[in-house]
């Protein structure tokens, strides 16, 4: 089987970002999660998707934020995007999706643990992690295990990691922490930039491996000596930086791959929400192929 893991947090911001807004039954905005429907069926449709479950950020803030006073929040989020995210796992739920809500967690550690899980099932041919999110090249195992930009159409195999990158998926949280990533609150380390940590995680692997005297290194690094002296005088922030960027593979999934297997939606559920969101066409949309994917 081929396996489909989602994340939702992603979907629901590209929907309210890509779509125009809408107004539900009682005049809440809707717009994103409509959106977000026709996403889901999409994916159905286009890949061909038998196995399929949704990660969302049910809570923003995760065990991360007690590590680290600058790590993303909530704040600055449209509180009318933030608002539908209760809606959002409603409506994937009565799809017939398997949804997994994060509060301690986040949505990717979610998704990094199931991809870890099953990818060791030989019932399992391929895992696709549909998330554009840098973060999750870390999963990336070959051709077992792969990313999918579904916006672009674009998937991201081991070999796509390294030539996109310049590591190996297992250096990416070494990257990250060097480089920093800024949708994550992670600053990164002075004075390293792509090229640099690049270079010398490809050589050394991890950044707890890189000499810290610029004399030892085994490649040719433009200003080695001002980048061996920051990445000494940041021990301790790039080992937490590294911490943060590293994904969780310990989240408590209870389902096992037989279960996300999709067949069909809720109607009665399904229903009751496309009327809550005015949006009698999705329902006839989601019907309709189910109907037709039981021919």
């Amino acid at each position: 089987m081929r396996i489909h893991l989602v994340d939702g947090t992603y979907e629901l911001f590209r929907g309210y970002f890509g779509a125009p807004p809408a107004r539900g039954a009682q005049g809440e905005q809707v717009g994103a999660t409509r959106a977000l429907g026709r996403q889901l069926l999409s994916l159905l449709r286009k890949e061909a998707a038998t196995h399929v479950a949704y990660a969302f950020d049910h809570e923003i803030e995760s065990f991360r934020n007690q590590l680290f006073d600058g790590y993303k929040t909530g704040e600055g989020i449209e509180p009318e995007l933030l608002s539908q995210f209760p809606l959002a796992e409603e409506l994937v739920a009565a799809m017939g999706i398997c949804v997994w809500p994060m509060v301690e967690f986040e949505a990717d550690d979610a998704l990094a643990t199931a991809a870890a899980r099953y990818s060791k099932l030989a019932s399992v041919e391929q895992i696709v992690i549909a998330s554009p999110d840098k973060d999750l090249t870390q999963c990336v195992e070959g051709q077992r295990i792969v990313c999918l930009d579904v916006r672009q159409e674009k998937r991201m195999d081991e070999a796509g990691v390294v030539e996109k990158f310049g590591v190996s998926p297992a250096s990416i949280p070494d990257y990250l922490a060097l480089v920093g990533d800024a949708a994550d609150g992670i600053p990164g380390v002075s004075r390293w930039g792509a090229k640099s940590s690049s270079v010398l995680l490809a050589e050394y692997g991890s950044v707890e491996a890189i000499p810290r005297d610029s004399a030892a290194w085994t490649v040719k690094v433009r200003g080695a000596q001002a980048l061996a002296r920051e990445l000494s005088q940041a021990e301790e922030k790039v080992e937490l930086y590294k911490q943060l960027a590293t994904l969780r593979r310990d989240v408590p999934l209870e389902e096992n791959p037989e279960q996300l297997e999709w067949k069909g939606p809720d109607a009665r559920r399904l229903a009751a929400i496309c009327e809550r969101m005015n949006d009698s066409r999705l329902l006839e949309q989601v019907q309709a192929f189910a109907g037709s994917s039981r021919d």
